[in-house]
């Protein structure tokens, strides 16, 4: 089971779903529990939401200031995935902290709100971790290249590798693209590969030409077979292998440059000790 729910072209992830019906349960319960008391605890659970997130994104964004001072504007493109879940965490309980500490009538409803939405997040977490994908492998398949040579995918594992799943028409991949190519020039110790999902040669030629773009290991995934056996569809989608083969993270939609950068981050970390 993956992580992420397909409704047509818009797909979401599931923990994030859990997560948002987790806050709606508590906003409910904290209207319900204080209405009796004239308590405002929706808007407190709001406050909460807020800067939670704020927090978690203006985290992220200090902790890869370069990428993003090269591109101010990318600040505010949350599509990235760039959050700091602990700092956002940390400010969100420090307010309700203070909340609790200065308003007695809002302490019960507001635990109690508090107290349902984590009960409902804590039971889907372990329905969903009880669901994941177990040890994921590298795919057992070969894949032609652009020069007709048939590529095995398992001759790139002894070096961390980021396998990433495009096609020609999607937006989100081609702009993505100048920043996977700039991360395979930059780091020679991860093999980057491009995995076209369902295209011709000569299209993926043809694009590979008008972007110039000079990417290696590009091979051509005619039938989305790589999608398929690992359960992913959405494009764009990059999977994060260790040296070894296994898959240790996975983003599905866009990345930046930082989004990028802390994902190579956590590959460094998965690998095994020597």
């Amino acid at each position: 089971m993956t992580q992420t729910f397909q409704l047509g072209p818009l797909v979401l992830s599931l923990p994030l779903l859990l997560a948002a019906a987790a806050f709606l349960l508590a906003s409910f319960a904290g209207r319900r529990l204080g209405k009796d008391r004239g308590a405002e605890v929706e808007r407190h659970l709001m406050w909460m939401l807020l800067l939670g997130l704020l927090a978690a994104r203006l985290a992220f964004v200090v902790q890869f200031r370069d990428a993003y001072l090269k591109s101010p504007l990318g600040i505010l493109d949350i599509r990235d995935g760039g959050w700091h879940v602990a700092v956002g965490l940390g400010v969100a309980f420090a307010y309700v902290g203070v909340v609790l500490a200065r308003r007695a009538a809002l302490r019960k409803p507001l635990a109690a709100a508090l107290g349902v939405g984590a009960g409902l997040w804590l039971a889907g977490a372990l329905v969903l971790s009880a669901n994941a994908p177990g040890d994921v492998r590298m795919p057992k398949l070969a894949l032609p290249s652009m020069d007709g040579t048939t590529v095995a995918l398992s001759t790139y594992e002894g070096r961390p590798t980021v396998v990433n799943l495009w096609a020609t028409w999607c937006p989100p991949c081609q702009r993505e693209m100048p920043v996977l190519h700039a991360a395979q020039l930059a780091r020679p110790d991860v093999h980057f590969v491009f995995l076209n999902q369902g295209e011709s040669p000569q299209k993926v030629a043809a694009y590979l030409r008008k972007s110039g773009l000079a990417l290696r290991n590009v091979l051509l995934d005619g039938r989305s077979e790589v999608g398929a056996e690992l359960g992913h569809r959405a494009l764009p989608t990059t999977l994060f292998f260790d040296a070894r083969g296994r898959l240790v993270d996975t983003r599905v939609g866009e990345l930046s440059e930082a989004s990028l950068a802390e994902r190579l981050s956590s590959l460094a970390a998965a690998a095994p000790k020597q």
